[in-house]
C-alpha cells in the first residue's frame, strides 16, 4: 500500500472534481468506480466487495432516522411559504421597535424561533433578508449591523434543534438524534444570547447604527399589540415545544415528531387561511429537491466509503489521526481546522458524508464523547457558513440584498458574529458539560 496509496489519492481526485463544479454525488460515485477498477488491476481491491453496495443502498432507503429529514424540511418550508415566518418578523419588530436596536433584537429572536421551526439555513437567511433588511435600512440601521445580524441569526438553524444538520450528523456518527438535539439546545441558545448582547452593546455605544423606530412609526403598547403578538407568536411556539418536547421526554422518535411538525405546520397555515395550492406545491417541490439531493449524496458517499475501506484507506486515516501529537487535543484541533476550511467551499452535507466517517472512528478510539463531538462539529459548520469570502450564508443574503449595499458591507458585518461563534466554539471545547449536562 505504501507504493500505491490509492485510498488517500481518492480524496485528492474527488475534491478536485468537487471544486471544479462537478456534482458532488456523481463525483463520489464516479471516483469510487474508477478507483475500484484501479485497485483490482493493482491487486489491492476485490470486486466481490462491490456486491455489498446494493444492500447498503437499500439500507439507506429503509433508514427510519433519515425519514426525519424531509419532515423537518417540509415543516420549516411550509411556515415560510405560508408567510407565517413573515408575520413573526413583523410582529416581533413592532414589539421591540421602541428600543434602540429593537429591530436587530427582533431578528435574533425570530432567527432562533425559525431555527427551531425550519432547521434549514438557506430558508431562514433568505426569509429574514427579504423581510427585515429593507425595514432596517429604511429606519437608519447601519448596513453592517443589519446584514451581520441577519446572516448570523439565520445560521442558527445549523445548531438549534430540530436541525437537519444534526439529523444527518447523528446518522453518520451512529448516535441518537434525540441525544444530539438535547445536547445542542443549550449551546444554540447560548449563541443566540451572545448575539443579543452584542446588538445591545452596539445600540448603547453606537446609537446611530441601531436607532429606535421614529415615534410616528411605533405601534402603541397595549392590548391590541399584545393580542397580535399572542396570535402570531403563540401557535408556532406551541408547535416547536410540542415537536421538541415529544423528543426530549421520549414520547416520540425524531421521525415521528417530524411528521407531527409537518402536519402541525399545515394546520397553522390552514388556520391562518394560507394553505393554498401554491404554498403546498412550492413546499413539496423544495422538500423533494433537497431530500433527493441528500439521498443521492448518501448513495455516492456509500460507494466512496466502500471502495475507500476496501483499499485500506480507513485504517490509513485512523492511524494518522490517532497518532497525532497531543492525542485527543490534536485530533480536535485538526478536525476543527479541516471542517472550518472545507466549510468555505462545500456544503455541510458533503462534509458530513465524506469527512465525518473518517473522523468518528478516531474519535471513538480516543474515547471522545460522540454527542459532544457532533455538537462541536455542528457549531463549527455554522461558523464556516459565515466566513468570507465563501460562506454560504453570505451568498444567500447577497442574492436578496439591494445593490445599494456593497458586498464588502456584508463581509464587515459578519466579522463580529464570527468572533462570537468562535468564542462559543471555544467555550464548548473547554466546557463539555454545556452539551453533556442536559443528558445526565
Amino acid at each position: 500500500m505504501a507504493d500505491l496509496p490509492l485510498g488517500p489519492l481518492m480524496f485528492v481526485v474527488v475534491f478536485a472534481l468537487i471544486f471544479s463544479g462537478y456534482p458532488v454525488a456523481f463525483a463520489l460515485g464516479g471516483t469510487s468506480l474508477v478507483f475500484a477498477a484501479l485497485g483490482v488491476q493493482a491487486g489491492y481491491f476485490d470486486w466481490d466487495l462491490m456486491t455489498a453496495f446494493s444492500g447498503r443502498t437499500f439500507g439507506i432507503m429503509e433508514n427510519y432516522v433519515l425519514l426525519a429529514v424531509p419532515f423537518f424540511i417540509f415543516m420549516g418550508t411550509m411556515l415560510e411559504k405560508s408567510k407565517l415566518a413573515e408575520d413573526l418578523l413583523r410582529t416581533i419588530g413592532m414589539l421591540f421597535g421602541s428600543l434602540r436596536g429593537g429591530l436587530a433584537l427582533a431578528v435574533v429572536l425570530v432567527g432562533a424561533l425559525l431555527a427551531a421551526a425550519t432547521g434549514v439555513v438557506g430558508a431562514s437567511v433568505v426569509a429574514m433578508g427579504l423581510i427585515s433588511l429593507p425595514v432596517m435600512l429604511r429606519y437608519g440601521y447601519s448596513p453592517e449591523l443589519s446584514t451581520g445580524v441577519i446572516t448570523a441569526s439565520g445560521t442558527l438553524g445549523q445548531i438549534i434543534p430540530p436541525s437537519v444538520v444534526l439529523v444527518v450528523l447523528a446518522d453518520q456518527m451512529g448516535v441518537s438524534v434525540g441525544d444530539l438535539f438535547v445536547g445542542a439546545l443549550l449551546p444554540g441558545l447560548m449563541l443566540a444570547g451572545f448575539y443579543a448582547l452584542y446588538v445591545m452593546g452596539v445600540a448603547f455605544f453606537q446609537p446611530e447604527a441601531a436607532p429606535a423606530l421614529p415615534v410616528e412609526e411605533r405601534v402603541p403598547l397595549g392590548w391590541e399589540l399584545a393580542k397580535q403578538v399572542l396570535l402570531v407568536l403563540l401557535p408556532p411556539l406551541v408547535l416547536i415545544l410540542v415537536v421538541l418536547g415529544s423528543i426530549f421526554v421520549g414520547l416520540a422518535a425524531p421521525t415521528e415528531a417530524g411528521a407531527l411538525g409537518a402536519v402541525g405546520a399545515m394546520i397553522l397555515a390552514r388556520l391562518n387561511r394560507r394553505l393554498d395550492l401554491r404554498a403546498l406545491t412550492e413546499t413539496m417541490r423544495y422538500t423533494t429537491r433537497l431530500t433527493s439531493m441528500v439521498i443521492f449524496l448518501l448513495i455516492g458517499s456509500t460507494a466512496f466509503a466502500l471502495v475507500f475501506r476496501g483499499l485500506g484507506g480507513d485504517a490509513w486515516i485512523e492511524g494518522h489521526l490517532t497518532d497525532l501529537p497531543g492525542g485527543k487535543i490534536g485530533l480536535l484541533v485538526v478536525a476543527n481546522l479541516v471542517i472550518f476550511i472545507l466549510g468555505f467551499f462545500i456544503d455541510f452535507f458533503e462534509i458530513a458524508f465524506i469527512i465525518l466517517p473518517l473522523l468518528v472512528p478516531a474519535a471513538r478510539a480516543l474515547g471522545i464523547d460522540l454527542v459532544w463531538f457532533g455538537v462541536m462539529i455542528g457549531m463549527n459548520l455554522q461558523t464556516s457558513f459565515l466566513t468570507p469570502p465563501f460562506g454560504f450564508a453570505l451568498f444567500y443574503l447577497r442574492g436578496v440584498t439591494p445593490e445599494s449595499v456593497p458586498t464588502s458591507a456584508i463581509y464587515r458585518g459578519v466579522i463580529p458574529f464570527i468572533v462570537i461563534q468562535l468564542l462559543g466554539l471555544t467555550l464548548l471545547c473547554l466546557f463539555p458539560e454545556l452539551v453533556t449536562g442536559l443528558l445526565k
